[in-house]
C-alpha cells in the first residue's frame, strides 16, 4: 500500500466505530450462530449504555480462515446482525506467507496490514509502543510455558506471539484512528493458553481500557482440556 493508500484507509476507518470480536478458532464446539446472538445481545446493551461517539460500526477481523466454527465462523454472523461491514488486519507476508492469502474477505472494505498498523501506533503514541507490547506478550509467554511445564505441556508454538502482537496491535491501533475502540469476546471463560488471552498486554499498557471491553455475558461448560489439544 501506498502512502497515499494509507491516508486513505485512515480516512476511512476513521468514520466507523471499530468493533474487535475476539475469541477461540476451529476447535470451539458450540453452534456459530447462538454465540453470534449472544455477541450480538451484549453489543447492543453496551451500545445503549456506553459514552460512544455515534458512528457506524465495523466489525474489524484478523484474518482468520473461513471455518464452520469458532471466530471466523461468528465474527460475519455478527456483522449481518448488526447490518455493518467488516475491516481486516493481516500480518505481513514476511511474518507469515499464508495468513492474508487465506483470510476471509467476505463483506470486508477495508484492509490493512500489520507493519502499517504498528507505525500508526508508532506515530500516534511514541516510539516504542510496540517494542512494549512486545515485550509484555514475552513476559506474558514466559509466564504460560512456566505454567504448562507444570502440567507437562509442552511450550506455546511459536505462532501465538505473532498472533497474540496482531491482536493488540489492531485494537491499539483502531482507538487511535477512530478515537474509540469496542472489544468483545465470544466466551465469558478464556483459555489462559489462547491468544484472546494476551489480551491483558494492551489492558495493562493502557493501550485498551476496561470500560471498552465487553464480557460474553453466559458462562459455557468449556473443557480446554478437551477442546484445545495445542
Amino acid at each position: 500500500m501506498t502512502m497515499k493508500g494509507l491516508n486513505n484507509f485512515l480516512l476511512s476507518l476513521s468514520n466507523y466505530h471499530p468493533v474487535v470480536i475476539e475469541g477461540m478458532g476451529q476447535y470451539d464446539p458450540r453452534a456459530p450462530l447462538e454465540v453470534a446472538k449472544q455477541v450480538h445481545s451484549q453489543l447492543l446493551r453496551h451500545f445503549e449504555t456506553a459514552d460512544i461517539i455515534e458512528k457506524p460500526k465495523l466489525i474489524i477481523t484478523q484474518g482468520d480462515p473461513l471455518s464452520k466454527h469458532g471466530i471466523s465462523a461468528i465474527t460475519p454472523l455478527v456483522a449481518d446482525l448488526l447490518g455493518v461491514q467488516r475491516g481486516l488486519v493481516c500480518l505481513d507476508p514476511s511474518i507469515n506467507q499464508q495468513h492474508s492469502r487465506d483470510a476471509d474477505r467476505t463483506n470486508v472494505i477495508l484492509e490493512v496490514s500489520f507493519s502499517q498498523m504498528s507505525s500508526i501506533l508508532e506515530t500516534s503514541i511514541s516510539n516504542g509502543t510496540t517494542l512494549k507490547l512486545e515485550q509484555e506478550i514475552d513476559h506474558l509467554i514466559v509466564d504460560k510455558n512456566k505454567q504448562r511445564q507444570l502440567m507437562e505441556k509442552a511450550p506455546l508454538k511459536d505462532y501465538f506471539r505473532d498472533f497474540a502482537l496482531l491482536q493488540e496491535v489492531t485494537k491499539a491501533a483502531c482507538r487511535q484512528i477512530c478515537g474509540d475502540v469496542t472489544v468483545v469476546h465470544t466466551a465469558q471463560d478464556i483459555s489462559p493458553f489462547s491468544v484472546t488471552s494476551f489480551y491483558t498486554a494492551g489492558l495493562k499498557l493502557g493501550l485498551v481500557d476496561e470500560h471498552q471491553m465487553v464480557s460474553y455475558g453466559v458462562i459455557d461448560e468449556l473443557d480446554f482440556e478437551k477442546i484445545d489439544t495445542r
